[in-house]
């Protein structure tokens, strides 16, 4: 029996999904397990895997397209196997309304008259017609002859356009196919409605664009800055590395050792660890840090939950695994999901100290540039130390100065004395 590949649902508020690229063809054998297609969402792109081994065939969805969740896009067929002849089959006429059964919400309404979207052949995922079922909609049937209708765009791109006032048609798209994507339309904003196309973007690069842009422009950052003395945690790498990698088999980074501490301190600060969504502050149980991982065509940030919980070694597996997997272009939407404070290091690059942006709706993002020998004061004398610089950069909204600062000054603290909190 034909078996059915669907846009999956790979994040709990997904809607559609952007096809970016087939990695098998129409007529080509494929193996369980095997990498399939590539799906990008507003946060991710990820390989997906054939569900079951064949002969993909009856294709109905091309590289650019943007398409509903749980929409048949293709089949996996056994040997002698056709595609299903409802996938040919046409779709009967639909009336100019819906039932009187059926609600719809005002949104809805709204959005089908703007876009002369019929909605008697709309359907519905639950009782009543959303706005979600519109747009999932208009992303599927075919585009009318007017111009806007044939620029190839995401739903995202299209409202932003006519909320700004913007035709499609003069935008240059970076998407697939020259689909005109969310981070172009606000590109064109800066330039009085022309956008050139990248050259060289990928998808990881546009959603880095998108994200930072929404939070530079959205989030009131502030920033404190804070130069520590590292003595005691270079010691501290060089004393537990041989016991860590014989535990692990991974090599203890100073990464990990902040990873630890961050968890110590998030504990007794949990106003750093909160999110700001819906004009109130989300207070986080769980204690998530996102690394900032700079992969080859942008920058991702993988989750490792829990640190509060966590041995070094565990740490250092964990960091080791997302950061391969996110170079390879492995990792899944459970690595990136549930992050409540972001660390960034830029050390190994020989950086001394930058500002970072908050990777909403993430309250704060701390930045860390290397250890490196400094001349401090030390009793009243000049003397030479390892240092590191610190800065954090925080959302006004849920953390004030005096609670950054108070949080940055326990990290301090735990960086010159770790061992309480790494033994």
């Amino acid at each position: 029996m034909a078996t059915s590949v669907i846009m999956p649902a790979l994040e709990m508020a997904q809607e559609t999904g952007l096809l970016v690229r087939w990695l098998k063809q129409d007529g080509e054998s494929v193996t369980k397990g095997e990498p399939l297609m590539e799906i990008e969402t507003d946060k991710v792109t990820l390989e997906i895997e054939a569900i079951a081994s064949g002969t993909l065939g009856g294709v109905l969805a091309k590289e650019g397209d943007v398409i509903p969740v749980g929409r048949t896009i293709a089949w996996i067929l056994a040997a002698g196997e056709t595609p299903p002849a409802s996938a040919a089959s046409p779709t009967p006429a639909a009336p100019a309304f819906p039932p009187a059964s059926v609600e719809v919400s005002p949104v809805a309404r709204k959005i089908a008259a703007e876009n002369g979207v019929n909605l008697g052949a709309v359907q519905p995922a639950g009782r009543r017609i959303e706005k979600a079922d519109v747009l999932a909609f208009m992303a599927a049937r075919q585009p009318t002859p007017s111009p806007a209708r044939l620029t190839p765009a995401s739903p995202k791109a299209r409202r932003m356009a006519a909320e700004d006032g913007l035709e499609l048609a003069t935008l240059q798209g970076s998407g697939p196919q020259g689909a005109v994507l969310a981070a172009d339309v606000l590109a064109a904003k800066g330039t009085g409605g022309q956008a050139n196309k990248p050259e060289g973007v990928g998808s990881v690069w546009r959603i880095m664009a998108e994200r930072t842009t929404a939070s530079w422009t959205s989030v009131p950052h502030f920033y404190l800055v804070r130069e520590v003395d590292a003595t005691a945690l270079v010691k501290g790498r060089q004393d537990l590395a041989a016991e860590v990698e014989k535990q692990s088999g991974v090599r203890l980074t100073y990464t990990d050792l902040l990873v630890r501490l961050l968890g110590f301190a998030l504990a007794k600060h949990p106003h750093l660890n909160a999110a700001w969504e819906q004009s109130a502050i989300r207070w986080n149980r769980e204690i998530n840090v996102s690394l900032a991982v700079a992969v080859e065509d942008g920058l991702v940030a993988p989750v490792i939950p829990g640190v509060d919980r966590l041995s070094l070694g565990e740490i250092a597996a964990r960091r080791k695994d997302l950061v391969e997997r996110a170079g390879s272009r492995r990792l899944r939407p459970a690595d990136v999901e549930g992050g409540t404070f972001t660390l960034s290091n830029l050390g190994m690059y020989g950086v001394d100290a930058f500002n970072a942006i908050i990777n909403a709706p993430q309250a704060a993002i701390l930045a860390v540039g290397r250890i490196a020998e400094r001349v401090v004061a030390v009793a009243g004398q000049p003397a030479v130390r390892p240092t590191i610089l610190l800065s954090l950069s925080c959302d006004h909204r849920v953390v004030d100065g005096a609670r950054g600062a108070q949080f940055l000054d326990e990290l301090s603290s735990l960086i010159e004395n770790p061992w309480r909190s790494l033994l």
